[in-house]
């Protein structure tokens, strides 16, 4: 087992050729000490945990990198206000401390902070601002006991009925009465976040291994399939565990789980009159549900969230229902001067939650938390053949998640040897840079605002045909080079997004293809 915690990083740029030297490098030497399935959010948080301790780590994703529920989200880093509201304090607290990380140390380049404004109308506005604005300053509170400065997300407040207009001013004029201005984290795009934990991970040892899919697993080893190529090989490890979300009873049958899925709209931004705040609107009949605008790359906004139950096995891409769409748009006229009709919906994404079966029965290993909890928190269980699951959870709180299995795993497979503790709350990801000091970056802002410190060498890259929506030669190019893509719909659908529109889709297939040489 390897110890050199300290030792200088590898290189973290992902691509074709470094996948099949480390493929090759398995098939000769499969012994390792970590086998992680599944490359979203929290199997990416898992190799940088396994690898940054110093332990020999391999990741593999029968797919891309993102290419299941964590390219699906908000885009938003939580700090918990919505489990305040149900009495569940830790896991509330848990989510500011963790958003507290990403927006100040591990990934300020891709987090900043975001407005929600939610516009207040006679008659009712009094006891409704006072609602929302009690449950803001709870959550400020809970800013506040983790340490995230004023400087990064502002305290909340009331504001007037111009100021409203001026943050959002596609809402209707008639009867209203100001707002209420709440802040929380907006991440740049929930792929790159991915990427960027995935691509920090080689940088410390670990082999991430796109296209490879786990065929069968014991907490002992694994039988992988290189799907490009058709080879198999079989890999011996001292821990296995699988992040596969929602396809977690895959590997085990007995994992009880409950999807639900969530559903997005996407809109040309302009149609709400290019508003850079979060438009928030309560969802009727519900105290604690709403419907919200979240700004977007490429002049797009998003509109979400539902929250639908669904049942047999999950879809590689959810799709959204007719009946989800008109929820939303119903919800968020309900403020609209103009209110937005079918035509205006130039894309949809849906993702399912991988929330834990409420009332299932007891697992070995599982959370001992109330049911109602532990559905909306992680858990870690043990399948008869050994196999880790990290099971629930959220984005934002992927790093505790990573953490907690990885000590799960360390204290059932490691017992016996000194094994580093947890380094990835001072971690910063690769191109992590002070936000304050982002003019430093010797490079155009719409690089810096997506790549940070990395944004020079992405400038420095070869040009060529660009794609739709401004997006450049350069940043196919590096989406090729340094961040694992190797397919038009790895560069379009997930490290650009391009592919949530369909014209943008089909206008920059050739860009696509040229940047991987085709």
């Amino acid at each position: 087992m390897a110890q050199v915690v300290g030792r200088r990083p590898h290189s973290t740029a992902l691509n074709a050729a470094r996948r099949r030297r480390e493929l090759a490098a398995l098939g000769d030497h499969p012994d390792v000490d970590v086998l992680v399935i599944g490359g979203g959010i929290t199997g990416a948080g898992l190799a940088l945990d396994a690898a940054s301790r110093g332990l020999r780590t391999v990741l593999v994703e029968r797919e891309d990198l993102a290419h299941g529920t964590s390219r699906w989200s908000s885009k938003l880093v939580h700090g918990g206000l919505r489990y305040l509201a149900s009495g569940q304090f830790a896991i509330a607290h848990e989510s500011a401390a963790e958003r507290h990380l990403l927006m100040t140390r591990i990934a300020p380049h891709l987090t900043r902070p975001l407005a929600q404004v939610l516009p207040l109308y006679a008659p009712g506005h009094m006891v409704r601002g006072a609602y929302v604005g009690v449950g803001f300053g709870l959550g400020d509170g809970l800013r506040r006991v983790v340490g995230t400065p004023g400087a990064v997300l502002r305290a909340p407040g009331p504001i007037g009925r111009a100021e409203t207009l001026r943050l959002a001013p596609a809402v209707r004029r008639d009867g209203l009465r100001g707002g209420v201005r709440g802040w929380d984290g907006q991440l740049i795009d929930d792929v790159r976040l991915v990427v960027g934990i995935a691509r920090t991970a080689a940088g410390y040892g670990a082999r991430i291994l796109t296209r490879v899919e786990a065929v069968h697993a014991t907490g002992d080893g694994a039988l992988l399939r290189d799907t490009i190529t058709g080879g198999e090989l079989h890999v011996r490890a001292r821990a296995v565990i699988s992040a596969t979300g929602v396809w977690a009873g895959e590997l085990d049958p007995a994992v009880a789980l409950r999807p639900s899925r969530g559903t997005h709209l996407v809109l040309e931004s302009a149609r709400l009159g290019g508003s850079d705040v979060s438009l928030t609107v309560p969802v009727p009949g519900s105290s604690g549900r709403f419907v919200f605008s979240v700004p977007a790359p490429h002049g797009r906004t998003y509109v979400g969230l539902t929250d639908v139950p669904t049942a047999g096995p999950p879809p590689a891409v959810p799709q959204a229902s007719d009946a989800e769409i008109d929820e939303l748009l119903d919800t968020i006229n309900r403020v609209l001067a103009r209110p937005l009709v079918r035509s205006d919906v130039v894309g949809t994404f849906a993702g399912l939650r991988p929330l834990l079966r409420m009332g299932g029965p007891p697992r070995k290993g599982a959370d001992d938390a109330d049911t109602s909890d532990l559905s909306r928190r992680h858990a870690i269980v043990e399948s008869d053949s050994g196999v880790l699951s990290v099971l629930g959870g959220k984005l934002t709180t992927y790093r505790r998640m990573a953490q907690d299995g990885m000590d799960a795993a360390v204290a059932r497979r490691f017992a016996a040897d000194r094994v580093a503790p947890s380094r990835t709350r001072s971690l910063p990801l690769v191109g992590a840079w002070p936000r304050e000091r982002t003019g430093e970056i010797a490079a155009p802002p719409r690089l810096v605002r997506r790549y940070g410190a990395e944004a020079p060498f992405v400038a420095r890259l070869a040009g060529g045909p660009p794609a739709a929506r401004g997006v450049t030669a350069q940043e196919l190019r590096w989406g090729v080079q340094a961040e694992g893509a190797l397919t038009v719909d790895d560069l379009l659908d997930r490290r650009t997004r391009l592919g949530l529109v369909a014209a943008d889709r089909v206008a920059s297939e050739r860009a696509a293809a040229a940047a991987l040489g085709r």
